[in-house]
């Protein structure tokens, strides 16, 4: 039997073993990149819309020498306010606690360590209106049940996705008349859309300073509070890449 030279053997090797050689080189992705120039725009829509939800929060701040006295009155008056919120026809699912804390009340004095005076209870609830025409009347309701504290309200949309959806179509129009411009301005034209991508929305949701009551004098002179809705903002942004020639 005639012995293999080594490069023959090298050869016949190779020719076994293609696929494992093959598998091994690694191929390189191919990208494709459009002829001409890519411009780059991002641009904002924005719609005006009436809120149709307010979120108020309401709650009882009591003091008292000893913090189970403290706790006891809060709980009396904040069940009060609660009644009052059921009475006014406000649905469980739109009444909600949102804290309760107990916190000791200290005497400060120049050279002493703090002396405890008493002690401070606190409830709030979240409170949603669905009706904000019949918000104001509900306060002053909660005030006489013995609500001392109140924040808000909180506007928003109960549903957004219309208003959301006109703020899309006003953010791709502004986003293509930017573009016009940038071609215009670099003596090219639009070409076509690569690609577009939203890159945030605000709902409505946003939360605005809270000075939304007004005081309302009636006919009887007697005042009363009025909760206006006004408006909101509802926004939409998006990136979208444009081929230039």
């Amino acid at each position: 039997m005639r012995p293999v030279s080594p490069p023959l053997l090298a050869l016949a090797l190779a020719a076994a073993m293609p696929a494992a050689a093959s598998a091994q080189v690694p191929v390189p992705m191919q990208t494709v990149v459009p002829e001409g120039t890519i411009l780059d725009v991002s641009a904002t829509g924005k719609v005006e819309a009436t809120p149709d939800i307010a979120t108020i929060r309401a709650g009882v701040v009591t003091q008292a020498p000893t913090a189970a006295a403290a706790l006891q009155d809060n709980a009396r008056r904040m069940a009060g306010v609660v009644r009052a919120l059921r009475g006014a026809g406000i649905a469980p699912r739109d009444l909600a606690t949102a804290n309760v804390s107990l916190q000791p009340q200290y005497r400060y004095a120049d050279n002493q360590p703090p002396v405890v005076t008493g002690y401070q209870a606190s409830n709030t609830v979240t409170v949603r209106f669905r009706d904000i025409a019949k918000a104001g009347g509900v306060l002053d309701a909660l005030v006489t049940a013995g609500a001392n504290q109140i924040d808000g309200p909180a506007m928003s949309l109960s549903a957004p996705e219309a208003a959301l959806d006109a703020a899309r179509r006003d953010a791709v129009k502004r986003a293509g008349a930017r573009a016009e411009l940038y071609a215009r301005a670099a003596g090219l034209t639009i070409a076509r859309i690569v690609s577009i991508a939203e890159a945030g929305e605000n709902d409505g949701g946003s939360p605005r300073p809270p000075v939304m009551y007004a005081r309302a004098v009636a006919a009887d002179s007697a005042a009363r509070t009025e909760v206006l809705a006004g408006e909101t903002e509802v926004s939409a942004t998006v990136n979208v890449r444009y081929l230039l020639k």
